[in-house]
């Protein structure tokens, strides 16, 4: 991971057994230390996001939202290397291909929109976004190409109301949400998500791993 990952994300992966290690400040950065841990340990290397398998797995979360809510019109989902939101689109699109799936990603480092607009895949030379959950500065090739077919919007937030979110969703729904999880809400408070009247939207709340030490001291990273 790399070194200015969430701390509560690195104290969960531990408790699962797992070595960390870290390495960088970006999930690139980190990666390219993965990669050298496989050739020098010969270990099998599963990508975070660009992996056919995976990307089938988080399709299991649209199954789950058509068999809950067949009714659903738009489902908004977070991108940081597009895992997630390709595999919920492509099933929300193979049940119900009439309902709309947005992407949501922080305006400081939007990757996955630059990458759709200007044909091959974009590697942001730059990225000011500290949410660890969005920072990636090129998205998967097999995210990329399902992203491209399925997916019907993009929508970007900055970091600063992404972080206003947050605490709005701790207060106002009662449920502890980290930074990626809570640029969608930003996305639907700032009405840059757009449903039928009375229709039907889900919001995919992907993660909790908050640093609370800097949530009392309202320092983010």
């Amino acid at each position: 991971m790399a070194q200015n990952a969430t701390p509560s994300k690195i104290a969960a992966t531990r408790s699962y057994g797992a070595e960390v290690v870290l390495h960088g400040t970006i999930w690139g950065e980190a990666n390219e230390r993965a990669v050298q841990f496989v050739e020098e340990e010969r270990l099998t290397y599963v990508h975070p996001f660009d992996d056919p398998v995976l990307i089938a797995g988080q399709g299991t979360i649209g199954m789950e939202i058509i068999e809950d809510l067949p009714e659903v019109d738009v489902v908004v989902v977070p991108i940081g290397g597009g895992g997630l939101i390709s595999g919920i689109a492509s099933a929300v699109k193979a049940f119900k291909p009439s309902s709309r799936v947005i992407g949501v990603e922080s305006s400081d480092g939007a990757a996955m929109k630059a990458s759709v607009e200007q044909g091959p895949t974009v590697r942001l030379t730059e990225i000011e976004t500290v949410i660890d959950g969005l920072r990636v500065k090129k998205v998967g090739e097999n995210n990329l190409a399902i992203v491209r077919d399925l997916v019907d919007e993009f929508v970007t937030v900055p970091d600063e109301e992404i972080f206003d979110a947050m605490l709005w969703t701790v207060a106002h729904t009662k449920v502890v949400v980290e930074g990626a999880a809570a640029a969608l809400v930003a996305a639907v408070r700032q009405g840059l998500v757009q449903a039928p009247e009375g229709g039907h939207a889900v919001c995919v709340l992907s993660g909790g791993n908050v640093d609370l030490t800097q949530l009392r001291g309202l320092r983010w990273n």
